[in-house]
């Protein structure tokens, strides 16, 4: 690869990470407004569909995109053209075979589906939804092939344009159900049918920047090699066993998500909950999800904007730097986990309030959230697996972790209600957390990734935020309660001012090394304050 496509990969991968991380700040932001709207019914309802919309646009957005990208940058670094016979036309048919097959299956066991659900309404959404997997073809042939040939900004303008739809769609949608023009089942329609339209907006999106690609293209054609196989048995390997591997890595949250969908409310009716109060109980439960996604997205974000500097052939040829870059990862996302986790448990019922408008729910939602700390150092983790080319390893690691989720949702929800479906998240995401750890201390012997966190600077950086946040919250919390402007400046400044004491006193005591901080973004002014230190 030469330095001008090295270059170019890099910022490609640098834009898609924003436009991920703007398209999960949407996500998390719209469910917020989607609760406020309808309600905890409402908003289970919405949850009840999203974990299988979410698997669609996994499945377009990262699995199968970059099983084509790989398998376009491979045929072009062997000179060859890419041509309708020879590449895209086996391609589309063993996606669209695999997603005609995929629909059909969805949409027989509809029934069976709204059946684990607990919920008879479901049927229709189910098969309504499963129509949303025959656009995935031609949106990730599309993105896959431009990202094959380094171009990422197609892939980025294309997943903002999508997402920016299915919020307007799915806000709309909920601010006629509360104004009483819609029943409140209608919102899981609008939530299919945003995610319909947001899919076909990629689509249109997609093909003009395809079409204008091409007009602008200087390229010189070469002539195919005629009569040549087509490789089969290894574009079926490549696309199924490689994209579904990918797209899991990506859904970690999600398909947490997907077991309370099919687990959470049939349990907690089986345990002696009235209906209505077991979907208001799943909606209460779903409340933690936004936040942990924000959060999650945070650290892991900034962490992983270090993870295109790691790949197999560098850690052999340049050890010391990449080890560097493996332990500031993992630093960082463990500082921000743990930070965030101890902030939120505090302040957690005046975050409950301002985004909820209650405080229901908060003994149990505190529990869950410090499935932030094993979601945010798994998915780092995992990825610098994927960077040393063990993606189906990982990918093997979510699934156990799922299977787990849905086993303890079934023991522990009859049990302990919500409390039960809590700890299972955050036991669940323990045992991938597990997982990863075993296989990054066998992938890369000797490394100390976590011996050499300052463990003094992370409790000392701990203590003073802790020691802050409830002083300030005993002064001024009874008197913001009651009205949402004075709580949202409340907890806008408590979080702000307590996040930048944590990073402070962090810095202050060493945390980071000098290196460490070079790494990260905006580290000159980041460096300002750890040199103070060493200053007389």
């Amino acid at each position: 690869m030469s330095d001008n496509e090295t270059s170019r990969l890099v910022k490609g991968a640098l834009l898609l990470s924003i436009a991920g991380l703007i398209s999960k700040v949407f996500s998390a932001v719209y469910r917020i407004v989607l609760q406020n709207l309808t309600g905890d019914i409402g908003f289970y309802m919405y949850q009840q569909l999203y974990p299988l919309l979410g698997i669609a646009t996994m499945l377009a957005l990262y699995g199968f995109p970059s099983a084509i990208s790989s398998l376009t940058a491979t045929e072009i670094e062997k000179g060859k053209v890419l041509t309708w016979k020879g590449f895209y036309r086996p391609i589309l048919l063993i996606l669209g075979s695999f997603h005609i097959i995929l629909t059909a299956v969805i949409y027989v066991s509809a029934p069976l589906l709204a059946e684990m659900a607990g919920d008879e309404h479901f049927i229709g959404l189910y098969q309504l939804a499963a129509i949303l997997f025959l656009v995935v073809p031609a949106v990730a042939i599309l993105r896959g092939i431009q990202q094959g040939r380094y171009e990422m900004a197609p892939t980025a303008l294309s997943q903002i344009g999508e997402q920016l739809i299915r919020v307007c769609i799915i806000i709309v949608g909920a601010w006629l159900v509360s104004q009483g023009v819609l029943q409140i089942y209608a919102i899981g329609t609008t939530a299919v049918l945003a995610s319909l339209l947001g899919g076909f907006s990629a689509l249109a999106i997609l093909l003009f920047l395809n079409y204008k690609n091409q007009n602008d293209s200087h390229e010189v054609v070469g002539v195919p090699n005629l009569e040549e196989a087509v490789p089969w048995k290894n574009y079926l390997r490549i696309l199924l066993l490689f994209g579904i591997a990918a797209a899991m890595n990506h859904m970690i949250l999600l398909l947490m998500q997907l077991a309370d969908a099919f687990t959470f409310v049939p349990k907690l009716i089986a345990s002696g909950a009235g209906e209505i109060e077991a979907k208001e109980m799943k909606g209460v439960f779903d409340r933690g999800q936004p936040l942990i996604q924000m959060v999650t997205i945070i650290g892991s974000s900034i962490a992983l904007a270090i993870i295109p500097a790691i790949s197999h052939q560098k850690l052999k040829d340049q050890k010391k730097q990449v080890t560097n870059y493996i332990q500031t990862a993992m630093h960082v996302g463990i500082f921000i986990a743990a930070g965030a986790v101890l902030g939120l448990f505090i302040i957690f019922p005046e975050v409950n309030q301002l985004l909820y408008k209650n405080t229901q729910g908060t003994s149990e939602l505190r529990l869950l959230i410090v499935a932030i700390v094993m979601s945010t150092i798994s998915i780092i983790g995992a990825s610098i697996l994927q960077s040393l080319g063990m993606i189906v390893r990982t990918a093997v690691f979510i699934g156990i972790s799922f299977v787990v989720k849905v086993c303890s949702n079934l023991i522990l929800i009859p049990l302990y209600g919500v409390y039960g479906a809590s700890i299972a998240t955050v036991s669940s995401l323990g045992v991938l957390l597990l997982l990863v750890i075993i296989e990054l201390y066998r992938k890369l012997p000797g490394m100390p990734l976590y011996r050499s966190i300052s463990w003094r600077s992370l409790a000392a950086a701990s203590l003073a935020m802790i020691i802050y946040l409830l002083v300030v919250q005993g002064i001024f919390s009874s008197h913001v309660m009651d009205v949402r402007i004075l709580l949202l400046v409340y907890v806008i400044f408590i979080s702000i001012s307590g996040a930048g004491l944590f990073l402070f006193v962090l810095l202050k005591t060493g945390g980071l090394t000098e290196n460490q901080i070079k790494i990260l973004p905006k580290s000159e002014y980041l460096l300002r304050i750890y040199k103070g230190r060493k200053q007389p």
